[in-house]
């Protein structure tokens, strides 16, 4: 089997919903990573075998094959094809992992994987009429959550419960506080706004260029998300955002975010043919199902099947990165799995920093590249919880 190496890799900064990177279109947002990547890497384009993108949403400007699009928007050859992958939040994710599989089988040797959402441009969708002549059907937003849900589904309520409703079910079933859940949202943004202060997260990020009609254009260079003022008072006194839940309010809770992030997957072969510089291996990749009403632990049984499947062990990890979707799901995970805080998104997450669906598992998986060579360590995992009751893991180790 034919070992795959993280090369080049980018990410924009994340945008809030209604920020600077909402006047952007998602293929766009691609388009510019994935130009980035492949100019950094200097590997000729097309040569590139594959194109993989995770997108989350794919309803609106992203529609229709965005890696695809992308490709072409970034000015390269119509020679190479391309593929987008949903997996709701882990789709950039499972964009790496089809890319390392890929290599392993001998079916590519250089592949480009990444992911996009831009959730502050998804649009609102109408159901199609059942029948000629019918009048439009409901209209809902398409940013986040479950729309035209199969009627089918009435004999399982919990089974479409919300992504809240689900961070609350997990606080109940594995005993989160509210307390518990604040202390771990207030450090996830202190860890995050000293991160961005000491410049460690820039090396990440391709900075975003924002036209204006009245003159220069603007540059965006940073994360939007993290708030330097947030104190444990002010998150204390937020409301609960599920009707009857005590934990779960918008403070310990990832936002809705745009952003984009990308990574070359090469084989040995082309790391030696064009002369590339691997920076880590991808040792293995896993995904897992759990109830849809607790989501938040996927981590958990994915993160186990990657572990035993490599031979690794929990006391392996040097670093993790667990995607912050909200602070209840992290801490039954973290405690779950018996992982050290101290080494457990040391420069904050998805609380802090948002969480852009479809970019979100490569931009997790980038940060621990990072943190790794940053640091000087080793091994690290990157995992995350996925809507309708799913958990994806990645092992990488440095090189």
């Amino acid at each position: 089997m034919t070992d795959a190496f993280l090369v080049s890799g980018t990410r924009t900064p994340v945008g809030r919903y209604g920020g600077s990177l909402s006047a952007v279109r998602p293929d766009d947002l691609a388009a510019l990573v994935i130009r980035q990547v492949v100019e950094d890497s200097k590997v000729p384009s097309a040569d590139v075998d594959e194109v993989i993108f995770g997108n989350s949403n794919g309803a609106g400007e992203e529609n229709r094959n965005v890696a695809r699009m992308a490709w072409l928007l970034a000015g390269f050859e119509d020679v190479v094809p391309g593929i987008t992958v949903n997996r709701l939040c882990a789709s950039g994710m499972s964009a790496i992992a089809q890319a390392q599989q890929m290599i392993a089988a001998g079916a590519a040797d250089l592949v480009v994987a990444g992911g996009v959402e831009s959730m502050s441009r998804a649009p609102w969708v109408m159901a199609k009429p059942e029948k000629p002549f019918s009048r439009p059907g409901d209209v809902v937003d398409s940013a986040i959550g479950w729309r035209f849900v199969n009627p089918r589904h009435v004999d399982h309520p919990k089974r479409t419960f919300s992504m809240p409703e689900t961070a609350e079910e997990v606080a109940r079933v594995d005993g989160i506080s509210r307390v518990d859940a604040d202390e771990f949202a207030l450090r996830s943004q202190q860890r995050a706004v000293a991160a961005t202060q000491a410049g460690r997260l820039t090396r990440e990020i391709t900075p975003v260029e924002i036209p204006s009609r009245k003159g220069q254009p603007t540059v965006v260079t940073t994360d939007e998300g993290p708030r330097p003022e947030t104190t444990l008072d002010a998150l204390s006194n937020l409301r609960p955002v599920v009707a009857g839940g005590s934990v779960v309010t918008a403070g310990n809770a990832s936002s809705l975010n745009d952003g984009a992030s990308a990574v070359i997957v090469a084989s040995a072969r082309a790391v030696e043919k064009y002369g590339l510089n691997p920076r880590a291996r991808v040792v293995g990749s896993a995904n897992a199902g759990v109830p849809p009403e607790i989501m938040g632990i996927g981590p958990v049984p994915a993160t186990r099947k990657v572990l035993e499947r490599t031979g690794w062990g929990i006391g392996d990890l040097d670093a993790v990165e667990l995607n912050e979707a909200f602070a209840s799901q992290s801490l039954a995970c973290m405690r779950r799995l018996g992982l050290d805080e101290q080494i457990v998104n040391s420069d904050g997450g998805a609380i802090a920093l948002g969480h852009p669906l479809g970019s979100s598992g490569c931009r997790i998986v980038l940060t621990l590249l990072r943190r790794l060579e940053d640091d000087g360590l080793q091994r690290g995992l990157a995992t995350m919880c996925v809507g309708v009751g799913q958990g994806s893991a990645m092992l990488i180790e440095r090189v």
